[in-house]
């Protein structure tokens, strides 16, 4: 089975993990150390934004 290439940057994920408390698990154990709930938390952030970009986007006419 293939992996997906991720779609979010290294710096951005580490903002992420930074913001949502848990970034230095990933710094001793690396991301496989954090756990199912962390990721997904910050896949939910990372949407939530995307989502208030884009709606600024649309309010300023971009």
């Amino acid at each position: 089975m293939n992996r997906r290439r991720g779609i979010m940057s290294e710096r951005f994920k580490e903002e992420l993990a930074k913001d949502l408390g848990f970034y230095d698990v990933v710094q001793k154990e690396g991301w496989g150390g954090i756990k199912a709930r962390d990721a997904g938390n910050m896949v939910k952030r990372a949407i939530e934004l995307a989502e208030a970009h884009l709606a600024s986007e649309k309010q300023s006419g971009i």
